[in-house]
């Protein structure tokens, strides 16, 4: 009787074994092997499938509102500069790639936080005479740019981008067209209001942010346009461009009658 191989090796001659147990499986190239192979691939599959549910869960748990009313405490705590979009996913315990099933980049977060500061201005009165509601408006916009650290920044840069700021643009829109002016002097009139709006508000912001650490001048070096009261030198602003839509408004009417008369 030959001598069988095993692994390559020649072992001396043996009596066959039952059928059975020659079916069994083997060490070498047989089904064990492959079975050890197959285990291994299903424990890798399920290692895989457990990791992109727990990423999909993660995503889920928090959803839009969550992720942006966590960015705005972050912005009002620690300000813009530190609002980055992994201390956000620290903060709600998440991958920063979970953030983005929400929003797609971070100028969109902030475009939504823009929208979230600006809506949560107060309401004012629609009845009230147009220049009421115009100074309205504006102060509304102020108080709540400045319920939040770097507020007027944040709406400002998303303006520049065109993805934030519309409605505060559209309020104060409304309320001059509430005077009888067309749409466009509206728009244009609104426009450079939102922007005194923004401009002096991130003055105070950045004035503010400079006293807390100590570095504002004081006595002969102190900003000599420095008024000490901010809501009076913002009032003063809006009636001015106030005070020109009235001119504006009284002028138009003079070429009417003037173009009346001529009739």
């Amino acid at each position: 009787m030959r001598g069988r191989r095993s692994c390559g090796r020649r072992l001396p001659a043996v009596r066959p074994r039952s059928r059975r147990s020659r079916q069994g499986p083997g060490w070498c190239g047989g089904s064990r092997s492959s079975g050890f192979l197959h285990l291994n691939t299903v424990h890798l599959n399920s290692v895989h499938y457990s990791e992109t549910v727990t990423g999909n869960e993660s995503a889920r748990r928090h959803g839009r509102d969550d992720v942006a009313e966590t960015a705005l405490r972050i912005l009002d705590d620690y300000g813009l500069p530190d609002l980055t979009m992994r201390r956000l996913a620290a903060a709600l315990d998440v991958q920063p790639s979970a953030l983005y099933w929400h929003f797609p980049n971070k100028q969109t977060l902030l475009a939504e936080l823009a929208d979230r500061i600006i809506g949560r201005a107060a309401v004012t009165a629609p009845d009230a005479p147009w220049p009421d509601r115009v100074r309205a408006e504006s102060a509304a916009l102020r108080d709540a740019l400045l319920a939040y650290r770097d507020g007027a920044e944040v709406v400002a840069s998303t303006a520049a981008l065109g993805l934030g700021a519309a409605p505060a643009q559209q309020r104060l829109a409304a309320a001059v067209r509430s005077g009888g002016f067309d749409a466009e002097t509206a728009g244009r009139a609104a426009t450079a209001l939102l922007h005194f709006v923004l401009g002096h508000v991130s003055h105070e912001q950045q004035r503010m942010q400079f006293d807390s650490i100590g570095v504002l001048a004081t006595g002969e070096a102190a900003d000599p346009f420095d008024q000490g009261d901010s809501a009076a030198a913002f009032a003063f602003g809006v009636n001015l461009l106030v005070g020109g839509l009235q001119r504006l408004a009284v002028d138009d009417e003079s070429a009417e009658g003037v173009s009346r008369s001529r009739m």
